[in-house]
Protein backbone atom coordinates (compact mmCIF):
# COMPACT_ATOMS: atom_id res chain seq x y z
CA UNK A 1 0.00 0.00 0.00
CA UNK A 2 1.34 3.36 -1.16
CA UNK A 3 1.51 6.19 1.45
CA UNK A 4 -0.13 8.61 0.53
CA UNK A 5 1.20 11.73 2.23
CA UNK A 6 5.13 10.40 0.75
CA UNK A 7 3.20 10.37 -2.44
CA UNK A 8 1.65 14.73 -1.97
CA UNK A 9 4.85 15.49 -0.49
CA UNK A 10 7.09 14.55 -3.27
CA UNK A 11 4.68 15.99 -5.87
CA UNK A 12 4.13 19.39 -4.09
CA UNK A 13 7.78 20.97 -4.35
CA UNK A 14 6.96 21.37 -7.96
CA UNK A 15 5.21 23.74 -6.84
CA UNK A 16 6.49 27.00 -7.42
CA UNK A 17 6.83 29.85 -4.69
CA UNK A 18 4.10 32.01 -6.24
CA UNK A 19 1.60 28.83 -6.89
CA UNK A 20 1.58 27.53 -3.42
CA UNK A 21 1.85 31.22 -1.82
CA UNK A 22 -1.99 32.12 -4.60
CA UNK A 23 -3.35 28.35 -3.42
CA UNK A 24 -2.82 29.19 0.39
CA UNK A 25 -4.40 32.55 -0.02
CA UNK A 26 -7.56 30.67 -1.10
CA UNK A 27 -7.33 27.90 1.09
CA UNK A 28 -7.17 30.37 4.36
CA UNK A 29 -9.99 33.08 2.57
CA UNK A 30 -12.37 29.46 1.99
CA UNK A 31 -11.44 28.29 6.36
CA UNK A 32 -11.83 31.98 7.39
CA UNK A 33 -15.40 32.20 5.01
CA UNK A 34 -16.78 29.39 7.21
CA UNK A 35 -19.68 26.83 5.92
CA UNK A 36 -17.06 23.94 4.92
CA UNK A 37 -17.73 20.67 6.81
CA UNK A 38 -15.26 19.61 9.51
CA UNK A 39 -13.93 16.76 7.57
CA UNK A 40 -13.46 19.54 4.51
CA UNK A 41 -11.97 22.11 7.05
CA UNK A 42 -9.42 19.44 8.32
CA UNK A 43 -8.43 18.50 4.09
CA UNK A 44 -7.92 22.48 4.05
CA UNK A 45 -6.16 22.83 7.07
CA UNK A 46 -3.72 19.99 6.15
CA UNK A 47 -3.17 21.42 2.66
CA UNK A 48 -2.87 24.81 4.19
CA UNK A 49 0.14 23.29 6.36
CA UNK A 50 1.36 21.82 3.18
CA UNK A 51 1.53 24.93 1.17
CA UNK A 52 3.47 26.83 4.25
CA UNK A 53 5.79 24.49 4.10
CA UNK A 54 6.54 24.57 0.39
CA UNK A 55 6.74 28.18 0.39
CA UNK A 56 8.66 27.93 3.74
CA UNK A 57 11.29 25.54 1.72
CA UNK A 58 11.51 28.32 -1.45
CA UNK A 59 12.05 30.92 1.05
CA UNK A 60 14.99 29.34 3.32
CA UNK A 61 16.39 28.67 -0.60
CA UNK A 62 16.02 31.72 -1.63
CA UNK A 63 17.56 33.56 1.63
CA UNK A 64 20.50 31.19 1.33
CA UNK A 65 21.41 31.52 -2.23
CA UNK A 66 21.14 36.00 -1.19
CA UNK A 67 23.75 34.71 2.01
CA UNK A 68 25.78 32.93 -0.40
CA UNK A 69 25.95 35.39 -2.54
CA UNK A 70 26.45 38.28 -0.31
CA UNK A 71 28.94 36.36 1.85
CA UNK A 72 30.87 35.93 -2.05
CA UNK A 73 30.88 39.51 -2.74
CA UNK A 74 32.33 40.55 0.66
CA UNK A 75 35.23 37.51 0.05
CA UNK A 76 35.31 39.49 -3.38
CA UNK A 77 36.03 42.65 -1.54
CA UNK A 78 38.71 41.69 0.94
CA UNK A 79 40.48 39.93 -1.38
CA UNK A 80 40.70 43.38 -3.65
CA UNK A 81 41.49 44.76 -0.38
CA UNK A 82 44.15 42.71 0.75
CA UNK A 83 45.73 43.16 -3.24
CA UNK A 84 45.60 47.46 -2.75
CA UNK A 85 48.36 46.72 0.77
CA UNK A 86 50.54 45.29 -1.01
Amino acid sequence: MKDMGATKAAESPALGYEEARAELVDVVRRLESGGATLEESLALWERGEELAGICRTWLEGARARLDAALAEREGEAEGAGAGEED
